[in-house]
């Protein structure tokens, strides 16, 4: 019992083990009877194999052991037996083949559901698309903020692409610009909102209409629906009637409209408490983030099945043609059709 072989486990009461045993000498001896054209040799094999098996059986149902042989271990050991004493053609294909069919069969559908998971482990996306790529070669960028290089790339877009004019670029500007505070305010805000696909960026000039330097000054936001502030503005100082421009990221995670509000909240020196400015609400509708795609026909139709798009809504319009209201759909949902213009209705 204290050399470390199967004799000993076995010994130690791991009849799990012995019914392995069992099942393995099995198909020894019936492999053997077919290739030994010996039959006393085969017969000599098989019965010291039975007499392998019973052993085990006695020692399972003896008391020199604490515990005794469980049922199912004690049941392959016997018909393992009762396959050695009368063995047919069926049981010997079964044991020899049907088995061996089968285990393989147990490997490739293992092995078939770990490609798959190493598939959809490999689509899944370890870095978000706006994250900062940083090259090791670009050592004069390394010190730049992400809004720095975000900034820098953009110009180098409008460069490469020959640039807007400035009036176009100025007239779009102040139609985005939202006023977030009254003229009568010690600070005034106002902020020219930028929607880049999932991605909100906020940039808020903050002006000191008083006479006093505002202290920890801070920009508080906050949002309502599926926007998420990505990071906290920080505290800045602001001499008398002086401007300073605050920047703010804000993530969109579904096609809702959503909701930014918040306040401006200060210290000054004549008074101890902070001082509390209400921001007007800034409203992110959905049609800002929308942006026409294509797409295959039979990719769509999958979505449309998968996601259970369609959604009957009753609409009263004058238009009385089919063509027309399909373009008017078109434009006021800044969507795309997918359909050919000489298959559409």
């Amino acid at each position: 019992a204290s050399t470390l072989n199967l004799r000993s486990l076995i010994l130690s009461g791991d009849f799990f083990l012995a019914a392995v045993v069992a099942c393995t000498l099995t198909k020894l001896v019936l492999r053997l009877e077919e290739v030994q054209p010996s039959k006393a040799e085969a017969n000599k094999a098989c019965t010291g194999a039975l007499l392998v098996m019973t052993s085990i059986l006695q020692l399972g149902l003896s008391s020199y052991l604490p515990q005794l042989i469980d049922n199912d271990s004690y049941d392959r050991i016997v018909l393992c037996v009762r396959l050695l004493c009368n063995t047919g053609d069926d049981v010997r294909k079964i044991w020899l083949q049907s088995c061996r069919q089968s285990f393989a069969k147990m490997l490739a559908e293992k092995q078939f559901r770990e490609t798959e998971e190493m598939k959809a482990k490999s689509q899944i996306s370890h870095a978000q698309p706006d994250d900062l790529i940083d090259f090791y070669h670009l050592k004069s960028r390394r010190g730049m903020s992400q809004l720095e290089l975000e900034d820098e790339v953009q110009d180098d877009l409008k460069a490469a692409t020959g640039g807007f004019s400035k009036e176009t670029d100025d007239a779009n500007r102040l139609n985005r610009i939202l006023q977030l505070t009254g003229f009568s305010d010690p600070v005034y805000a106002e902020a020219f909102v930028t929607v880049h696909h999932y991605d909100i960026v906020l940039d808020v000039t903050v002006i000191n209409r008083t006479k006093e330097t505002l202290q920890n000054l801070c920009l508080e936001l906050a949002t309502m629906g599926d926007l998420k502030l990505v990071d906290r503005p920080q505290n800045y100082t602001l001499a008398p009637e002086s401007s300073k421009q605050i920047r703010a990221n804000i993530k969109v995670s579904s096609t809702e409209t959503g909701v930014i509000f918040g306040n401006i909240v200060y210290e000054t020196s004549n008074v101890m408490e902070r001082s509390v400015v209400v921001l007007n609400d800034i409203h992110i509708d959905i049609m800002d983030y929308i942006s026409p795609a294509t797409c295959a026909d039979v990719t769509f139709r999958n979505m449309w099945a998968e996601f259970e798009w369609e959604n009957k809504v009753a609409v009263n319009t004058v238009i009385q043609d089919e063509k027309e209201f399909l373009n008017h759909v078109i434009k006021s949902t800044n969507m795309k059709c997918l359909t050919p213009p000489c298959l559409r209705l």
